[in-house]
């Protein structure tokens, strides 16, 4: 009987020292919980010990962890907005005052409250800063700037912000769509003006190209009828020695070279009275009797 009764108590027993040991892995911290409020901080692995059914732990993280804040558009000191977002690194350093400012939430409600820090904070930082210093490689000191703010607000959150960084700036889609269509608008007025100085430089080459072959034109055709003048005084020339030293053999040529044509063809025809003088060479081989056909103009 006593063993009916002993058996069931050893099991209560161990079930109840069971359930007030919990285990700390070392990567975690724990908060032993009475009804809500802390009773014991539990910061180093190993076994720790609670009032079954009336006491809980709670865990958290004792690693260091990593945030990706949402983008944000940020209104710089000339006018211009850009879209940036950062990275976080973070750790929980004071698990009272952690779980009295997330509640139960822990570290989801942590990365929310911190994700709306870092936000005001780049908005802050950056909203002071000009593009230039933005969007250049040098920009340690806006985040160490954001860095410290983030710090100093994530204190009251039990949190330690190790690190920000910024890991996007780029314009507005909006921005973007009239940036794109500026530099369009550039680009085609600087192709205009470069296709403007190319048909002004071709219209001077084609000038002074056509201008070059009117002035050989000219040269060529002003020595074409000098020489042609000349060669036609030589001939005019000669033609008037062969007839001052024979004028007979002269008009006996001349004649020869009109009959050559005349009749000249297959079916040459000449009309003309038998008496004509134009064939006196014709009718008499010597022509002697023949009348010389008259002698050309001197030239």
């Amino acid at each position: 009987m006593r063993a009916m009764y002993i058996i069931p108590a050893v099991v209560v027993v161990a079930a109840l020292a069971m359930s007030s040991v919990f285990i700390v892995d070392e990567r975690k911290k724990a908060l032993v919980l009475q009804f809500g409020k802390v009773i014991q901080v539990k910061e180093t692995p190993g076994l720790g010990f609670k009032i079954p059914f009336l006491q809980d732990v709670a865990f958290y993280e004792d690693r260091i962890l990593g945030l990706q804040t949402k983008s944000v558009e940020v209104t710089l000191s000339g006018d211009r907005r850009l879209v940036v977002d950062a990275f976080a690194r973070w750790r929980i350093v004071d698990l009272v005052t952690f779980r009295q400012a997330v509640g139960s939430n822990g570290e989801d409600g942590a990365r929310s409250l911190l994700d709306g820090i870092l936000s005001q904070a780049m908005t802050d930082i950056l909203g002071k800063s000009t593009q230039i210093q933005v969007l250049s490689q040098d920009r340690t000191a806006l985040m160490n700037q954001i860095l410290m703010l983030a710090k100093s607000e994530g204190a009251a959150l039990g949190i330690d912000v190790i690190d920000v960084r910024l890991t996007r700036t780029e314009l507005p889609a909006q921005n973007l769509e009239a940036t794109f269509a500026r530099m369009r608008a550039e680009r085609e007025r600087e192709a205009a003006d470069e296709r403007a100085r190319g048909g002004e430089a071709a219209q001077k080459v084609r000038a002074s190209a056509d201008r070059t072959v009117v002035e050989l034109t000219s040269d060529a055709r002003r020595q074409a009828d000098v020489i042609r003048g000349e060669a036609d005084a030589d001939r005019n020339r000669i033609l008037a020695e062969a007839y001052g030293r024979d004028p007979e053999f002269f008009a006996f040529i001349r004649s020869l070279s009109a009959y050559e044509v005349s009749l000249k063809g297959e079916n040459s025809s000449i009309v003309m009275q038998p008496d004509s003088e134009f064939f006196n060479y014709m009718r008499s081989e010597l022509g002697a009797e023949a009348t010389a056909l008259p002698a050309p103009a001197a030239p």
